[in-house]
C-alpha cells in the first residue's frame, strides 16, 4: 500500500508566542520525524511524503502519529491523503518510478 500525504498546522497554538510566518517547517519535520522513525519506505518531496507499508493499519498508524505530531504548531492541522491500494505488490514506491523512467527513455528512442 502506497500513501502519499500532507499535513501542515493552521491557526495558532495556544502555548506557542513567538511568530513563525508563513513557515511550518518545523511542524512538517516534526510529522516526517515519525515517518522516518516508523522504519517503512518513504520519500518526501516539496509537497508531499510518500510511505509504503504491507497494510491499512501500519500504513494508517503512522499516517495518524505524523498528524498528532504537527497538533501542537497551530489550533487546526489538515491533512491531504491519496492511496494506492494494490494487495501483494511490494517495492512500489520505487517501481512505479523505475517503469515510468523506462517508459520515458521508450518513448525518447521513437
Amino acid at each position: 500500500m502506497l500513501v502519499a500525504f500532507s499535513v501542515a498546522p493552521s491557526g495558532s497554538a495556544p502555548d506557542r508566542t513567538e511568530s513563525a510566518g508563513a513557515s511550518v517547517h518545523d511542524a512538517v519535520a516534526a510529522a516526517v520525524a515519525v515517518v522516518r522513525a516508523s522504519g517503512l519506505a518513504h520519500r518526501t518531496t516539496s509537497m508531499f511524503t510518500e510511505i509504503e507499508g504491507p497494510d491499512w493499519d501500519t500504513v494508517m498508524d503512522v499516517v495518524k502519529r505524523a498528524t498528532e505530531a504537527v497538533m501542537p504548531f497551530g489550533s487546526r492541522v489538515s491533512l491531504v491523503l491519496k492511496a494506492d491500494i494494490r494487495p501483494g505488490y511490494t517495492g512500489e514506491i520505487d517501481g512505479k518510478i523505475e517503469r515510468l523512467e523506462r517508459a520515458i527513455e521508450d518513448t525518447d528512442s521513437l
